[in-house]
């Protein structure tokens, strides 16, 4: 044991006493007692920057901005849609918050007032806009002026923690998935997906030509002239060393900071350099010598590889809605089994990938017909129009999209089935066609995703998107679901916005026993927390429905083995949230101490008063004076104020009463229900 010196194990481990000693009085040896020091220092939990360490932070910043050495993280933007992210994080405002990240808004841009949103939304306390931010890619790094700004702004420890956790231990780029998996193809040996080896230099890679195709003009001409090719030769004179830096970058790897060159390798450093740089004019990729020189400063190479991501990204999704988008084939459901794809084809796809038109999506097409007005109708016909209409909505449709085994490999379900002895895994002279159980809209959805890690859906299909990534176990797919329904569903709402929903379950815009019956099928934790949410604030329209009964029912039933005394997951939550609802009305406000400060003593001690203070007062109580006021000429009276009433019809004197007696009312319309099912929580 090295720490055997006399000390007690137990001061050592917590660096507590030991540390406060100089050398000179421990027995430990000089060098070890570094170490502990420097262990200590480690355990500490780090601080926040004081204010004048902020402003010499931000000044350094500025300058280093103004040189150009690196860019500016947070840029200032004017715009309208800006403007309208910034006002909803000021608000807690999650579907406009959502709507916005959707339409493509810079979530680390600042306002004229140098703030971020997520600066916005720490500041204010709202923590479910916070998270969204950090889920989208809103930047949050300790030696950064806002990062540590953002931390010394937030209101409570809660959100400050949620702000370290993502600084020290989750990544701010959200295209980081994508470039991890396409970087792992260059070492993936099960099961083979490469189609093409490029040699240079007595080095051979085994790659693949839709990679190189999209993110390289010059692999695009040479493919685009010979797509059957499986060997291609670069010049002899490219040293193996850039060879491989440029292959790794085409393929999302980082850049390395040291270049592997002296006598070992054949090249000097000068050489490697230069072959690099030759090599990214002959394939035509001019990022390359940049991101190794910026390798060597953190900032610097982070931007860098940010910038580099991003642009691969578009790139690869141009290529994506070129050609596997824009190939894709429409056929009937009775003729898909005579389609015929052969192995070389121009966009390389080695598996083709069918959904079919869910029979419910043609039924609702029969169902309504547009509104004819003079002969004419505003609106696409559908229904019973023609003869030929019925001809073509009676015959299923099925959409078959060409794709290849190496994107589709994010997913576990076709992980699991092309490295298995499932009949899909063995390669034929025609391409394999795979039936995916989900509609053609929802294929793309997920298509589009694999390739491109783009998920932009509308809520109306979010259920089905989140169904689907379930079965092919995409599991961020599916948060990304959750999050669309979680923000565009509208959980948080305000006390009055909530009374408007009584009485009207049937207008809401989303199916809220379904989602919470999604959320138990596929365990996102993240949409019963919603549900729960959204139930509490419009509790007044469901406590009475059927379907709420049951919904509890069924939460009670999901519990094995269940006993009496077992709480009900659902019912639990439901009844947090709407103490949440209504403590955020009064809670901690003190206005029951406010308003008996401000009462007056009932009687008064006439003996401590003067004589003629008591002669006025007695004067004044004598006076006949009418509390009826004439009302001027042309003077309307005043008009009675509304009644406020609670749920069961009572009358009280103001808002605050209102919601403490329809919080009982409720609680005790939820014991009712209990005892009706017969259930005890």
């Amino acid at each position: 044991n090295p720490f055997n010196f006399g000390v007690d194990w137990y001061m050592v481990t917590c660096c507590l006493s030991i540390s406060l000693l100089p050398p000179r009085h421990c027995r430990l040896p000089s060098s070890h007692f570094d170490l502990l020091l420097l262990a200590t220092c480690m355990m500490e939990e780090p601080t926040v920057l004081r204010k004048d360490q902020l402003e010499i932070s931000l000044v350094n910043e500025k300058q280093l901005i103004k040189e150009g050495t690196i860019k500016d993280d947070n840029p200032l933007d004017l715009s309208e849609p800006f403007h309208q992210l910034c006002s909803a994080c000021r608000q807690g405002d999650l579907k406009v918050c959502q709507e916005k990240i959707t339409e493509g808004v810079n979530v680390n841009a600042r306002d004229p007032y140098d703030y971020t949103p997520l600066i916005l939304a720490s500041l204010c306390g709202h923590y479910e806009v916070v998270q969204l931010l950090l889920e989208s890619g809103a930047l949050c790094e300790r030696d950064t002026f806002q990062g540590e700004r953002c931390l010394y702004n937030a209101l409570n420890d809660r959100i400050r923690n949620l702000l370290l956790e993502y600084d020290y231990s989750k990544s701010t780029d959200p295209l980081q998935p994508l470039a991890a998996h396409i970087t792992s193809l260059l070492t993936r040996e099960s099961p083979l997906t490469t189609d093409i080896v490029v040699t240079a230099s007595d080095e051979s890679l085994h790659l693949h030509k839709f990679i190189l195709a999209a993110r390289s003009p010059y692999f695009y001409d040479k493919l685009a002239v010979a797509p059957e090719s499986a060997t291609l030769d670069l010049p002899n004179t490219i040293p193996p060393e850039a060879f491989g830096v440029a292959i790794k970058y085409m393929y999302f790897g980082e850049a390395p900071r040291d270049l592997r060159s002296g006598p070992g390798t054949g090249f000097t450093e000068s050489e490697t350099f230069a072959g690099v740089d030759r090599i990214s004019k002959y394939l035509e990729i001019p990022g390359l010598l940049d991101s190794i020189l910026d390798s060597g400063d953190r900032r610097r190479a982070r931007q860098r590889r940010t910038d580099d991501i991003s642009k691969g990204r578009d790139q690869m999704e141009q290529w994506f809605q070129e050609n596997i988008l824009g190939n894709k084939l429409e056929v009937e459901t009775s003729k898909v089994n005579e389609v015929k794809w052969d192995r070389s084809n121009a966009i390389f796809a080695d598996v083709l990938l069918r959904a079919d038109e869910l029979p419910e999506e043609e039924e609702e097409a029969n169902i309504d017909t547009p509104e004819v007005s003079n002969g004419t109708s505003n609106s696409i016909p559908v229904g019973s129009i023609s003869t030929s209409n019925e001809k073509r909505l009676d015959k299923p449709k099925s959409v078959i999209f060409p794709c290849h085994r190496a994107m589709l490999l994010r997913s576990e379900f076709f992980q699991t089935m092309f490295t298995s002895t499932f009949r899909e895994a063995y390669l034929k002279e025609h391409l394999t066609i795979i039936n995916v159980n989900c509609s053609p809209e929802v294929l793309e959805i997920i298509l589009t995703f694999l390739y491109t890690e783009r998920a932009d859906f509308p809520l109306e299909i979010a259920i089905d998107v989140l169904f689907a990534a379930d079965m092919l176990f995409i599991e961020k797919l599916k948060t990304k679901a959750a999050v669309v329904i979680s923000t565009l569903g509208s959980a948080g709402m305000s006390q009055a916005e909530a009374a408007k929903t009584r009485g009207m379950a049937d207008e809401d815009d989303i199916d809220i026993y379904s989602i919470v019956r999604a959320a138990w099928l596929t365990r996102v934790q993240r949409l019963e927390e919603f549900a729960a949410r959204y139930l509490a604030y419009r509790l007044e329209a469901h406590i009475d429905s059927p379907e709420f009964a049951e919904l509890i029912q069924e939460s009670a039933s999901r519990i094995k083995a269940r006993q009496e005394t077992d709480s009900i997951e659902m019912l639990d939550d439901i009844r947090f949230y709407l103490g949440e609802r209504f403590r955020l009305r009064f809670d901690e406000a003190g206005l029951h101490e406010m308003m008996e400060e401000k009462e007056l003593p009932e009687d008064l001690d006439g003996d401590g008063q003067p004589e003629d203070v008591i002669n006025i007062t007695e004067g004044v109580q004598n006076l006949d004076v009418s509390r009826k006021a004439i009302p001027s000429q042309g003077q309307q009276p005043h008009a009675h104020a509304p009644e406020i009433r609670t749920l069961d019809g009572a009358v009280v004197v103001d808002e605050f009463s209102e919601d403490a007696m329809n919080y009982e009312i409720l609680l005790e319309k939820l014991d009712d229900l209990l005892e009706r099912l017969n259930l005890e929580a």
